[in-house]
């Protein structure tokens, strides 16, 4: 035996039973829909054919609603409701009007490079909240792939296959000394010219350490790092202090300008890294992650 097929009325027959429902008359149901009376009346019938009952008693002069009618507004006017619902909420997360944006970021890279543009998004977008994940570099791309965050800004130091990066901002190595350093007359400075100089950077692992290493030893020259650092700032402060020369990306030198710093610029060779916008590739991004995407990149590129 065949089970009885399940009806489920349109959007359009619900709007029709709920107007007919309300004011009583197919001419006045037609009039707020800007559809015909035939239109609704028709509505009408399909609704009370799939449902298997009439909804209204039909006289000379009005209608009247039926018991199953009863019944069936409180569900219909709960559906209508919800959807109005989401259509309002959607209208607010494509309007920027509401929304939650989540970002990875380094602290250092954070510190050099958010502060602006997020002070910028909140008066543009003050009900978008704006969650910053500060983690730690061997973590920031994990963050991305996993969907724990909705992109990143950051410099990562190899590539995933799982990931898109967009260029923001080249950035490039520096040398800070104190201005009595024997470094300090310096236009350049070339990597060599570090041999036999206290050198303060980052531990082994973190941010640039990899990158400082490699190409110390492509330029031949051995490194005498006397201080290793979890934080830039640390390493910046000591350097102002005349404890050695601080290695770091030239974004970071000019925190909290100290005037007896001097920053030189490295090379032989000169080494860059860009600071991209990171994203996991093949997932789109919501308006208001979009939006602030818009901003940090207008910002970092001027």
């Amino acid at each position: 035996m065949n089970e009885p097929r399940a009806f489920h009325p349109t959007l359009r027959q619900l709007r029709a039973f709920a107007a007919v429902y309300q004011l009583r008359k197919l001419s006045a149901a037609a009039q707020q829909l800007s559809i015909t009376q035939s239109a609704v009346s028709v509505l009408i019938r399909q609704m009370e054919d799939g449902l298997g009952t009439r909804l209204f008693d039909r006289t000379t002069r009005s209608l009247q609603v039926t018991r199953a009618a009863e019944e069936a507004i409180v569900v219909t006017q709960r559906i209508l409701r919800d959807l109005d619902s989401l259509g309002t909420g959607l209208r607010d997360l494509t309007e920027l009007r509401r929304g939650r944006v989540s970002l990875a970021v380094t602290p250092t890279l954070g510190e050099i490079v958010l502060p602006g543009p997020l002070r910028l998004f909140a008066r543009q977008h003050p009900e978008i909240h704006v969650a910053v994940d500060d983690c730690a570099p061997d973590q920031f791309v994990a963050r991305i792939v996993s969907g724990h965050v909705d992109f990143g800004i950051g410099s990562p130091e190899q590539s995933a296959g799982d990931v898109d990066t967009r260029a923001l901002r080249r950035d490039h190595l520096a040398v800070v000394v104190a201005r009595g350093h024997p470094l300090a007359g310096q236009r350049r400075l070339r990597w060599a010219q570090l041999a036999g100089h206290a050198v303060i950077t980052v531990r082994p692992g973190y941010g640039i350490r990899p990158l400082i290493d490699a190409t110390a030893s492509r330029a031949g020259v051995s490194l005498n790092v006397v201080n290793e650092v979890a934080f830039l700032a640390t390493a910046l402060w000591m350097a102002d202090c005349g404890l050695g020369a601080a290695i770091m990306p030239s974004a970071y030198t000019a925190r909290g300008a100290h005037p007896g710093r001097v920053v030189l610029p490295l090379s032989a060779p000169r080494v860059s890294r860009d600071v991209a916008l990171v994203t996991l590739r093949g997932r789109s991004l919501s308006p208001a992650a979009q939006r602030l995407a818009q901003v940090l990149e207008s910002a970092l590129k001027n």
